[in-house]
């Protein structure tokens, strides 16, 4: 199957319905930090989009797909003694997920992220342990796993394994 075309852009004040629908759905904030609402709402997503197309340039993108965002990936750059070390988060639609949208939207975002965060030396993911479909996603697009850290996510009304990918500048 060929991979849909996808575009990763900034985002933009007319996303908001595309966001808030894809957004709500659970099992996007089911594997994202608690800080990510459910139900996401409308004032959710004009928060996230205030906040987000603040930064010039912008580090969270768009993930469009059909004319519309239908996810979004980011790269966090760390402070203090991890500055040199940016986190990299994303989630997209499950219409469009298992078509490798997001592997190639990963490997997009890193490469952007290494050309414009010059002194960042290192990205990483933290998937939790039962979230397969990431893994394949972060180990697709060139990330090692580096550690596995039991019990320390609770997310679900579970306790999760927290896994540790990265990927360093070449």
């Amino acid at each position: 199957m060929d991979r849909p075309e996808f575009t990763l852009r900034p985002w933009r004040e007319t996303d908001l319905p595309s966001l808030v629908k894809y957004a709500n759905d659970p099992t996007v904030a089911g594997n994202l930090m608690d800080t990510f609402p459910h139900p996401y709402t409308e004032d959710d997503g004009k928060a996230f989009l205030q906040r987000f197309m603040a930064n010039d340039p912008q580090l969270v993108l768009a993930i469009e797909v059909d004319g519309e965002a239908a996810g979004a990936v980011g790269i966090h750059p760390q402070g203090d003694v991890y500055r040199r070390n940016a986190e990299l988060g994303y989630w997209l639609a499950r219409p469009h997920r298992g078509k490798g949208i997001m592997t190639e939207a990963v490997q997009q975002a890193v490469e952007r992220g290494f050309r414009i965060l010059p002194d960042i030396d290192r990205i990483f993911a933290r998937p939790y342990g039962s979230n397969a479909a990431s893994q394949r996603v972060l180990e697709k697009a060139g990330f090692t796993l580096e550690a596995r850290l039991v019990g320390t996510f609770f997310k679900n009304g579970r306790v999760e394994d927290e896994l540790i990918y990265a990927v360093r500048r070449s």
